[in-house]
């Protein structure tokens, strides 16, 4: 697709450039907005679950994140008549009296869980942001109005009904209910709908939402339970951090209390959710919704905004870096937009197989949120402040080429059973633990595979068979000799724990792992139990899985054999030229004078693989049965599984396992090698000597003397 002016040649370095980069987003809509600015129609012909006007109120509220932020920084100066249409929308959509259907302007009545709750967050910040703009005033004259003061007063009320009727519907135990507490909000603070009015109905929507609280600032997106685990960007940026960011903005004088207690979150989510983005401004894409795509920062301008004190880590030239270094980033991508400068629904590419059911052309403006910093004024601190680097980028600029890092950050996030994982090479997330019950596209490639990657992404799955389930980053079982494959998905007893690394010269290291139970299928007769274990400052580009299969005591005599397939990351499968990945053999490595090369080694326990974005590799460690056969094998997916990268290949270790009579388990272990090519470029040579170096893991519970080793007690 071809880049948008302004926003993909967008230094994004000053508040300026982001304005302009907001004009640039908001100009392509002028052409798809009716007559009297009430709806926004792209066209393109898919469709989401919810009705056709609900998905073009969408269309008119979402970019109402930027268009609001615009008109609060400019209250001084005349309208720019770019934005009157959305203020004419409002009037407009909120009026039965235009005409109904697809070709009207009236945005229709709230149904039962209805994707119109979900637009009034968002035009509920528009009135709290520039209330006098939005809103027609009050009569200056109640008892002899003039006919203009009446037409105002009429639309005032309209607006307000429209708004209360919100309340009182069925709505969803998620996020969903800060986006009436929003509403509410607006009416009283814009609208002048008393507070005592709306009071009780805000303080039980907070009480649901209170439920969802984890600690140490995490909130789920619903209920965290062995129903449903969910803990995605939806819990930072996208809803739930960034409401309660808004809600201390617009609140504090009538829930001042409240407020605080969201300050205290917001600054304990600060210190953690700096780790979800790399040097380069990139977030770890996980969990659902991924084409609302730069919203994932919404929390940093949110933040700043919300005048919070900065998180313990952070100042305000660090949080400007993250903010800004992903806007940066995501101007890199130029095949996210329309060859009119509109959004597409995808991550890095069009992508109709990641998205969701309720993604409508116009769900991708959702992404506008990031950019509500730009109703700070020009002489605000975080535009005068220097931006300031990532704070792991110094260990990262002073790796020398070809030095194995010394520098490796590793820690373990208890509350979304998470280890977030930094070092020169590579910036991940292992995840153990979180689902979601409730029907969601490719649901266990978003919530349920064990790594996801800041650079490689994650693919999803396009139909049943094992190169269509594109398994990077997952075990998949099969119990009918390859017939039917199933994943992970439904875990118990998710668990934070750690074990220790053995080094030849006496020291340990304590470091994280994750584990959890989980089963192929109600009716399948096995259990599986899976422990993914950090990096090392030993092995700082390997982590490692052990999966401990048993099978159920009625199963033995009808199980016999089952077929695993286990993937590492997903890399691109062609040469920047656009051939192919030549075959590999280990003489190809042999090269000492600086060669990088391309390609795919397959072995018999092992796959490793070499492509322009960086390295990627998965080995059999072992297994506990003798009966095991296996092979190492580039397993090629579908095209357009992949996030990042339309042709994508993975790399994986395919095993058949026999159960003897009396065996009960079998446990296999593998290690995953990965290594960008964003800040490393290593040689063939020293990429053979960091994939031959292997970790080593003992189960005995007892350490052997003068060697590395993890040892698993």
């Amino acid at each position: 697709m071809p880049p948008l002016a302004d926003f993909s040649d967008n230094p994004f370095r000053t508040r300026e450039d982001c304005v302009k980069a907001t004009w640039a987003l908001l100009a392509p809509l002028k052409a798809y907005t009716s007559p009297l600015g009430a709806r926004i129609r792209i066209p393109v012909s898919t469709g989401a679950h919810f009705d056709e006007v609900a998905a073009q109120l969408e269309g008119f509220a979402r970019p109402l994140w930027a268009v609001g932020a615009l008109l609060a920084s400019a209250k001084s100066r005349p309208i720019d008549p770019r934005l009157q249409s959305w203020i004419d929308g409002l009037i407009a959509g909120t009026n039965p009296e235009n005409e109904h259907g697809i070709n009207g302007e009236y945005w229709g009545e709230f149904q039962t869980t209805d994707q119109r709750m979900v637009e009034l967050e968002i035009i509920g910040y528009a009135l709290l942001a520039a209330p006098e703009l939005f809103v027609p005033p009050l009569p200056a004259n109640s008892l002899n109005p003039t006919i203009k003061e009446t037409k105002n007063l009429e639309a005032r009320q309209r607006i307000i009904k429209y708004i209360r009727a919100i309340n009182g519907k069925e709505m969803p135990f998620t996020n969903w209910r800060w986006f009436r507490i929003m509403a509410n909000l607006a009416l009283v603070k814009t609208c002048g709908v008393p507070y005592e009015e709306v009071k009780e109905l805000m303080d039980s929507d907070h009480e649901i939402l209170q439920k969802f609280y984890l600690g140490n600032g995490w909130a789920a997106d619903g209920f965290w339970s062995d129903q449903g685990r969910q803990a995605d960007y939806y819990s930072s940026s996208f809803a739930i951090q960034f409401s309660q960011l808004l809600y201390i903005k617009y609140a504090s004088d009538v829930d001042p209390e409240r407020c605080e207690l969201f300050k205290k979150r917001a600054r304990l989510f600060g210190d953690q959710f700096w780790r979800y983005f790399d040097v380069d401004g990139a977030a770890i894409p996980f969990g659902r919704s991924l084409t609302y795509r730069f919203a994932a920062a919404g929390f940093w301008s949110a933040l700043v905004v919300a005048e919070v004190p900065l998180p313990s880590s952070l100042t305000l030239g660090a949080v400007k870096g993250l903010l800004l270094r992903h806007l940066r980033w995501w101007s890199k991508n130029p095949d996210i937009f329309n060859v009119d400068g509109t959004f597409n629904i995808g991550y890095a590419y069009p992508n109709m197989y990641m998205c969701e059911d309720y993604n409508s052309p116009q769900s991708p403006y959702w992404c506008l949120k990031t950019l509500i910093s730009i109703s700070l004024p020009e002489d605000h601190e975080l535009w005068t402040c220097e931006e300031l680097p990532h704070l792991f980028a110094a260990s990262i600029s002073t790796t020398a080429p070809g030095v194995k890092p010394n520098s490796l950050f590793v820690v373990g996030l208890n509350e979304p059973k998470q280890i977030l994982v930094s070092s020169p090479n590579h910036h991940y997330l292992l995840s153990l633990g979180q689902f979601c019950p409730w029907p969601i596209k490719a649901s266990e490639a978003k919530y349920c595979k064990f790594a996801y990657s800041s650079t490689f992404g994650f693919s999803v799955p396009t139909g049943p068979l094992i190169q269509q389930m594109a398994p990077d980053n997952t075990l998949a079982i099969s119990e009918d000799e390859g017939d039917i494959w199933r994943l992970m998905w439904k875990t118990t007893s998710p668990q934070l724990g750690t074990v220790r690394c053995h080094t030849s010269d006496g020291s340990s290291e304590e470091i994280p792992k994750l584990s959890a139970t989980w089963s192929p299928g109600k009716k399948s007769p096995l259990t599986v139990e899976t422990t993914i274990i950090a990096p090392t400052k030993m092995w700082p580009d390997w982590h490692i899985r052990l999966h401990t299969i048993k099978r159920r005591e009625d199963s033995r005599a009808t199980l016999h054999e089952i077929n695993t397939v286990e993937g590492g990351f997903a890399v691109p499968c062609r040469c920047e030229d656009g051939t192919a990945l030549p075959i590999l053999t280990p003489s190809s490595f042999e090269d000492d004078h600086g060669k990088i090369i391309n390609g795919v080694l397959d072995d018999e326990t092992s796959s490793l693989i070499l492509s322009p974005a960086g390295v990627s590799g998965i080995v059999r460690l072992g297994t506990s049965t003798s009966s095991a056969s296996v092979q190492g094998e580039a397993l090629k997916p579908d095209s357009n599984t992949n996030l990042m990268f339309q042709r994508s290949i993975i790399p994986t270790v395919k095993q058949k396992h026999l159960f003897e009579e009396h065996e009960e388990e079998i446990r296999s272990v593998v290690a995953v090698f990965a290594i960008t090519r964003k800040h490393v470029s290593l040689s063939a040579r020293e990429i053979w000597e960091l994939w031959k170096d292997r970790p080593v893991v003992r189960f005995d519970g007892a350490s052997q003397e003068n060697t590395d080793e993890i040892l698993i007690t």
